[in-house]
């Protein structure tokens, strides 16, 4: 590349770019690399960048996110790199439900993971249990048996005590790190499954999402957006709590009216062309000819009928889901994943599209759920017109 070149693609590179492409190639290295072999990734992930910067970046950085070994060979801190990516000579041995182009497997999304081939996945959209504590045994059997449980957040949020608990007002600053952990991890063990080019589309909450988008971007991902899912929640704009007559034009917080989605993609090979395609993935499918994929989706809370056909707390209404299935895939050829099926309501909006997918559930009520749920959402007729994008 010219120097002029190599000059401008310099000037134009987005911040954090060099600190993605090198926890990339690292993600891609289990055992560590030398910062020759760094050098090499990197370049070959986003052209041509300053030895030096590397090198400072991953010295600076060796006590918070990189581990220098003997004869100056890296790795990732955060996690052992040995336990991520496929592990040879290991077979699943999950319990399955087969329907139609769809598979569900009760399983721990990590471990089954690290058991799969390299580059079989070409999409990801998930609605993950993003608190995490509240997915804890003891909170499910609580929420099951209508004694509370840490699910959602109510009307009342700043000082209201709720059965069940407001969602995130309860996290503590071990649980948030927690989180950021945990998707930390579950990027690192997702990142080769994935072909390149792949979305990864992960529903959050407003108050949480700069986590798990942090630890996304530290695992190797691309950040890309958010696809914003326009609908009236139950959280946020009430007075304060006990004081809402002497403070009546004061919202503790915003009225939420809005669901974020953040969009993440595997780094592509080469132009976006040439990973469609080598890889049939690197960007949305256009709704029509005329109109692009948006990143704004207006949509409903999931009405009763919908809830009656799969009773789960987070369900998300087949409309929206049906709309954002359909774009996650380019050319319409590949398979979705949901790593955290819950009651299957993603993969029945694959099945409803004419998708491949295949979903993952650890829970086995939930797994249970999804069984009977995913042939009556796939079939359910009022899904809406999922063609349509703003």
């Amino acid at each position: 590349m010219p120097v002029k070149d190599r000059r401008k693609r310099h000037e134009r590179r987005r911040p954090g770019e060099v600190r993605d492409a090198i926890v990339t190639a690292l993600s891609n290295k289990p055992n560590g690399a030398s910062v020759a072999e760094i050098l090499n990734a990197v370049h070959g992930l986003i052209g041509s960048a300053a030895p030096s910067s590397i090198r400072s970046y991953l010295r600076l950085n060796s006590d918070s996110l990189f581990v220098r070994r003997d004869r100056g060979v890296y790795t990732i801190r955060e996690a052992p790199a040995e336990t991520y990516g496929p592990q040879a000579g290991k077979q699943p041995s999950f319990r399955s439900y087969l329907f139609g182009r769809t598979t569900l497997f009760e399983a721990d999304c990590l471990e089954w993971l690290r058991q799969q081939h390299e580059n079989s996945i070409h999409a990801v959209v998930t609605d993950p249990p993003y608190g995490l504590v509240e997915y804890a045994p003891e909170q499910q059997e609580k929420l099951r048996n209508g004694k509370g449980g840490i699910w959602r957040i109510p009307p009342a949020f700043d000082g209201a005590k709720r059965s069940p608990l407001p969602r995130f007002t309860v996290l503590s600053r071990d649980e948030v790190e927690e989180l950021a952990r945990f998707f930390f991890e579950w990027g690192r063990a997702l990142l080769p499954v994935l072909v390149p080019g792949s979305n990864v589309v992960v529903a959050s909450n407003p108050l949480l999402s700069y986590v798990v988008s942090g630890a996304l971007a530290r695992a190797g991902l691309e950040r890309r957006g958010e696809i914003v899912r326009l609908v009236m929640t139950m959280r946020g704009g009430d007075r304060p709590k006990h004081a809402h007559e002497e403070f009546p034009d004061v919202s503790v917080m915003p009225r939420s009216m809005w669901e974020p989605w953040i969009l993440f993609r595997k780094p592509i090979e080469g132009r976006v062309q040439d990973n469609l395609r080598k890889w049939k993935t690197g960007g949305f499918r256009r709704p029509s000819a005329d109109r692009p994929f948006g990143d704004v989706i207006p949509s409903s809370p999931t009405h009763k009928s919908e809830r009656e056909l799969a009773p789960h707390p987070s369900l998300k209404p087949q409309a929206f889901l049906r709309m954002l299935i359909r774009g996650a895939l380019p050319l319409g050829e590949g398979i979705v994943l949901d790593p955290f099926a819950g009651s299957g309501s993603t993969l029945a909006a694959a099945e409803a599209v004419g998708y491949q997918s295949v979903g993952i559930e650890k829970d086995s009520r939930y797994f249970n759920l999804a069984t009977a749920s995913i042939p009556k959402l796939a079939a359910f007729k009022n899904g809406g017109d999922y063609s349509f994008s703003l």
